[in-house]
């Protein structure tokens, strides 16, 4: 009897299923095993009260999802953003756990967060916010059931509160129940430029393949953010330039390459961590959507999911695709550049640097050892490395694209992984 195949309403949650289950017929995967991956082992919706600085009181809705544990805890970052939804939650769990499953660590997939917009808000109400959710998702999280990280809006700050309030809670130290922690307490170094570093280094590889010089490759990058800022002064240390960059005030383009560094500065210093007001010669500003559709080698898309679609991937002229976001381009997306020839190499693989160095934190923090940057940079470059080429020479050799390349290898490994433990009854 040929199993149900789930749907949903959510754009995101339903391409994550939509891709699961097309690599998992084109693998001939048992249909228990199938019906098993398409749903996750733990949904866990929680109500958030907070006291404003004014002394009233608002209540935020929030989430974390555990997709899949049968590789080990599951691994998964906690954003706060007004769009924040249990079903996104879900899809951005599942494809965690095909993430980590193809980055060859012991980890499963989960995901949470809040529907929060942070820039509304100070910073004690954003440290209330934060310890109430921790204590709420405290039973089910741990350094070996499930190890959340950084992710939209969230980062160093937010991973020390969480730790100490659990920390507290629980009357013990807790350092490696969450990862993306300040390097003076318990972090590790490296792990900040970690995505984006393994979204450059996948960038990088892919116009070797393809017989492209790095030198003087034109790169546009969406997003401007931790991931987009690493991956920009990545390309650039090698050579390329980086002719766009864009956050929610728009886009900014300079055919004869942006001053990255400078970029990166003036962000630094400004309030908001935001481009508004960045100047420089020969530089024009765009609507954010534009930078997408300018004529570049390389095309990054580092902010959030669904910005190329069946709408507007009929005008994307970038050769080469990184996903830098989770998941940039849609099913439809999919196909339009697939028509066109244009080579995406998928999230789950080009972003996957963030989440490798996660696990570097998490077993330094269980071993309490710490390493070198240039060791971390090290381990994390050989494997990024490493799996672009597996996937790659898999695409190749069987005749597929690299996002269903991706998934099968991924997949695989987490079914029999399932296969071996069995179903507990």
């Amino acid at each position: 009897m040929a199993i149900q195949k789930r749907t949903s309403t959510n754009v995101l949650l339903d391409t994550a299923l939509r891709n699961f289950y097309a690599a998992a017929e084109e693998m001939r995967l048992d249909e228990g095993l199938v019906e098993i991956l398409s749903h996750s082992e733990r949904r866990t919706c929680v109500s958030i009260p907070v006291e404003m600085d004014d002394g009233s009181v608002k209540v935020f809705d929030g989430y974390r999802v555990q997709h899949s544990t049968a590789l080990g805890p599951s691994k998964g970052g906690i954003r706060f953003h007004p769009d924040v939804c249990l079903d996104e939650c879900e899809a951005l769990a599942m494809m965690m756990t095909w993430k980590c499953s193809l980055a060859g660590i012991p980890y499963g997939g989960g995901k949470g967060g809040v529907s929060f917009n942070p820039l509304d808000y100070s910073q004690k109400e954003r440290e209330r916010l934060t310890r109430t959710f921790a204590a709420r998702i405290e039973p089910v999280v741990g350094t070996w059931t499930d190890v959340p990280a950084p992710d939209v809006n969230t980062g160093g700050p937010e991973m020390i509160w969480f730790m100490d309030t659990i920390s507290k809670m629980r009357n013990q130290l807790e350092p490696a129940i969450f990862t993306g922690k300040p390097i003076s307490l318990w972090g590790s170094k490296g792990r900040t430029a970690a995505t984006g570093l393994g979204v450059a280094t996948c960038a990088m590889e892919v116009l070797k393949v393809s017989g492209k010089p790095v030198e003087g490759a034109t790169v546009a990058i969406q997003g401007f953010g931790n991931v987009g800022t690493y991956a920009a002064l990545t390309m650039v240390k090698a050579g390329a330039k980086v002719v766009a960059i864009s956050d929610i005030t728009g886009a900014y383009y300079c055919p004869a390459g942006l001053d990255i560094q400078k970029c990166f500065d003036f962000v630094s210093s400004h309030p908001k961590k935001l481009l508004e007001g960045y100047q420089q010669e020969g530089m024009q500003k765009l609507a954010g959507e534009d930078l997408l559709f300018l004529p570049v080698d390389v095309l990054l898309p580092c902010a959030l999911e669904g910005a190329i679609n069946g709408k507007n991937a009929d005008k994307v002229q970038a050769k080469f695709i990184i996903e830098g976001a989770n998941g940039p381009v849609t099913p439809e997306g999919d196909e339009i550049l697939d028509k066109k020839g244009t080579l995406v190499v998928p999230d789950f693989l080009a972003n996957s640097g963030g989440v490798i160095g996660s696990y570097f934190e998490w077993c330094q923090n269980l071993g309490g050892f710490f390493w070198s940057e240039e060791e971390y940079n090290d381990r994390l470059l050989r494997i990024m490395r490493d799996n672009f080429h597996r996937v790659w020479d898999y695409s190749t050799a069987n005749g597929v694209k690299m996002r269903r390349a991706a998934f099968m290898v991924a997949i695989k490994r987490v079914a029999d992984a399932v296969r071996m433990r069995g179903v507990f009854l």
